[in-house]
This record gives C-alpha cells, structure tokens and sequence, in this order.
C-alpha cells in the first residue's frame, strides 16, 4: 500500500512538473516576441534619428529567387528544347544531373560565372542532358536572357521601388550572375528602376565574397551601414552582405513583400 501510494504521489508530481514546465516555456514564448518586438522597433527609431524618416540610405536586392523568379522549372525546358536535338533524358534525371554538375568545384576559374558564363554553361548543360551540339547550347542560353524564362517575382515591385527612390533611398540588384543579367532586366523592364547593377561576373566576385557587396555600395555612393541587402540565400545574401557591414533580411522570413521591405525602411507605398 505504501509503495502504490509512493508511485501515486511520484506520478502527480512528474504530471505537475511537466504542466509547470509547459506553463513557463509557454509564458517565456510569449514574453520573448513582445520583447523581440521591442528591440526591433528600438533599431529601427536609432536608425531614424541618424537617417530622419528611414532607416536606410540605399536598398540592395538579390535577383534570382527575390526580385525574379523562373517562369518553368529548369529540367522542363531543358527537356522541351532538347527533344529535337535527341535529348532524352527525364525531367528528373537531368534535374539530379545538374544539380551534381552545379555543385561541383569549378576548376577553370575560382568564378563560375566570368563574362558571359558560356564556358561554365556549356558544361551544366552538356552534363546534365548528355547533349553537346552548339545549337542546342546556343538557343537554351539565348531562352534565358527573355522574360519568357522569367517573371518578376513581387507584382507590387514597380510601385515599391519608385515610392522608394521618391524618398531618396538608393536600389541597386546585387547577384551571382553573368552578363545576361542586363538585358535580361531590360526584357523584364525593371532596368530603369535601379541606379547601379553588380553583376558577379563583372565585379569578379560572387556572393558571399563581401566584394560584390562593397561594390554595390560604392556604385551608390554609400557607406556599408547605410545599406540594407534582402535576398533569399542565408548564406549568400545574409552572411555575405554582413560581412561587408551593411544590414540584411532574409526574403521569405524576415520580410515577404517589397511592400514589407519599405515599410520597415519606413516609406508608405
């Protein structure tokens, strides 16, 4: 008896333990957003009263997979375009193809992307179709320098970035990319909404390297701490662009919209 009511009282003090530990990790939960919250809003009033209304001089964006995103999946197209040139391929084979091609160190240049990129190109696409005729090469490489193979990936873009440079924030795209990029925002007709461009492939530096960041900076005629780069690839655009000292949010968790992005700035679209 004495055992059963030894077990008895252990049990409700293991339940009362597990309800306490409940009750105060919920508690801790709650206290510590309000307290996020706070100190969020406490940076943001200290960047004010070194910048007045905001609290950014200039705003850097990420391309591929922030500002633009692919209109079909890769392996489709490479498939569709491929087919009258024999490649036979399944989507999902050239897909893990390319991904083992991607990944691996490219050994021609410390850069994948060096001018027009053809070379490094040339190679994804030859390993992850198992073809390597030129025009095949040729017309997928022409295909994604159009606004056929992209689309802008915020529709409200346009209206956020203009209310942006009205009240005196400067934008420049900073991204891994080839030359293409240019005409390819020229395609898109977002070109004119950014006072400078850093392209890896010009700036001789990818990202995280705090280079390309650097130059983003420079081309805007700003310091680092004045900037604030949003980009989707933690480490790329956020420790990358660290590194160099300027701010980062992360696209799809700190902020989801452009719209988002100029209201913690603090401009109203």
């Amino acid at each position: 008896m004495a055992s059963r009511i030894l077990r008895s009282k252990s049990s409700s003090l293991a339940v009362c333990n597990k309800l306490w530990r409940f009750s105060y990790s919920s508690v801790a939960v709650a206290a510590a957003k309000p307290a996020e919250n706070v100190a969020l809003k406490d940076y943001a009033d200290y960047r004010r009263s070194l910048y007045g209304q905001i609290t950014h001089k200039a705003l850097l964006v990420d391309a591929v997979g922030t500002l633009v995103l692919p209109s079909q999946p890769m392996a489709e197209i490479y498939r569709k375009i491929g087919e009258k040139y024999g490649v036979n391929y399944s989507e999902d084979e050239i897909l893990n193809r390319y991904r083992r091609a991607y990944g691996q160190p490219w050994g021609k240049s410390r850069l994948r992307y060096v001018n027009d990129g053809r070379p490094f190109w040339q190679y994804i696409v030859s390993y992850s179709t198992g073809c390597s005729d030129s025009q095949y090469f040729e017309e997928l490489y022409d295909y994604y320098m159009t606004d056929k193979a992209w689309h802008l990936c915020d529709p409200d873009a346009e209206e956020v970035f203009k209310a942006l440079r009205k009240s005196g924030v400067k934008l420049a795209v900073v991204s891994n990319f080839d030359t293409r990029l240019r005409p390819l925002l020229r395609a898109l007709k977002c070109d004119n909404w950014f006072d400078a461009v850093a392209v890896s492939a010009e700036v001789a530096a990818e990202k995280p390297n705090p280079t390309i960041f650097l130059k983003a900076c420079e081309l805007l005629g700003v310091k680092p701490e004045d900037a604030v780069h949003v980009g989707d690839d933690r480490r790329n655009d956020i420790w990358g662009a660290r590194d160099a000292g300027c701010d980062a949010w992360l696209w799809g968790s700190d902020v989801h919209s452009f719209k988002e992005v100029a209201e913690r700035i603090g401009v109203q679209v």
